[in-house]
């Protein structure tokens, strides 16, 4: 088992280091931009009429679905932070799945702009409007809930096992984590050619947060192994049933989905609380540890 170990920490270490980087940041944050501007020239030159009917049809005649792709590119990069972040504790992965929540709440806002004429218009979108004021609001709480669950993990106290116990148990995660990446990429270009072929498809972001949770539950038994205490196995579960919570919120239609956003962040700072305040010398035992590859 020790050299499976040493396989997946060989793969997955140079890809955290390399997508960490800050030169790499820079880099996808410039193309980004590049990006956004091409999306509205395209978008432009297909209302124009310029472009030949097979990619006509295919690019919108809306100038704000440039906004929307933007936003998608954004999500898919955190969806890659996210996945990098596995091996590090449950408490610090489910912190990504909420910023990642409250970015899919943010690009649903700009995504109720595609349906609005252009100018702007008040008149006949009022229902667009209050969607917009309840993805808005909604991501703007979890922002703040999410600011409020960090400062109460950073008074978590260090995990205390054995290091032999905690590389194994890191390179389990690593090797999930190379699985979802792997998944997560199918996925991604599956829906791109969907896209492309003009054929109908659900948001693969939604099916990806399902496979989110099965590996959370994965990992939450797979913590029994080196975290046998009922405090530990609690903790960990409980972090795992935010995240359902998070992935039923995706699935709810409008205003429901920010309450459900709103009630997983709920969930997980009260576990927290409880965690760090009531089951103090537990948590200096069984607490995970926050670092970067591990």
């Amino acid at each position: 088992m020790h050299f499976f170990y040493e396989k997946i920490t060989y793969i997955f270490d140079p890809l955290y280091h390399l997508w960490e980087h800050e030169k790499i940041h820079r880099k996808i944050a410039a193309t980004l931009m590049l990006f956004f501007i091409a999306s509205i020239i395209a978008i432009e030159c297909n209302r124009q009429g310029w472009l030949p009917e097979g990619i006509a049809t295919i690019l919108p005649l809306n100038h704000f679905y440039a906004v929307q792709a933007a936003f998608t590119v954004v999500l898919i990069l955190e969806v890659i932070s996210l996945i990098f972040s596995i091996p590090r504790s449950f408490s610090r992965s489910v912190g990504t799945q909420f910023e990642i929540f409250s970015l899919i709440l943010m690009r649903n806002a700009f995504k109720e702009l595609s349906y609005f004429p252009e100018p702007i218009s008040y008149a006949g979108n009022e229902e667009a409007i209050l969607r917009i004021l309840s993805n808005g609001f909604g991501a703007l709480l979890i922002f703040s809930l999410l600011g409020l669950y960090y400062i109460i993990q950073k008074r978590s106290c260090a995990e205390q096992i054995t290091s032999t116990d905690l590389y194994a148990f890191v390179a389990i995660k690593k090797g999930v984590a190379l699985l979802l990446l792997t998944f997560f990429i199918i996925m991604g270009l599956r829906s791109m050619l969907n896209t492309l072929m003009g054929i109908s498809h659900g948001d693969f972001f939604h099916d990806f947060y399902t496979l989110l949770i099965l590996a959370d539950i994965l990992l939450v038994l797979s913590s029994q192994c080196f975290q046998p205490s009922f405090y530990a196995i609690f903790r960990n579960s409980g972090y795992a049933l935010a995240t359902l919570i998070i992935r039923i919120a995706l699935a709810a239609p409008p205003f429901y989905n920010v309450l459900l956003g709103l009630a997983a962040a709920s969930f997980a700072i009260l576990l927290t609380l409880a965690s760090n305040n009531l089951f103090h010398k537990q948590a200096m035992k069984h607490t995970p540890p926050i670092h970067s590859s591990a």
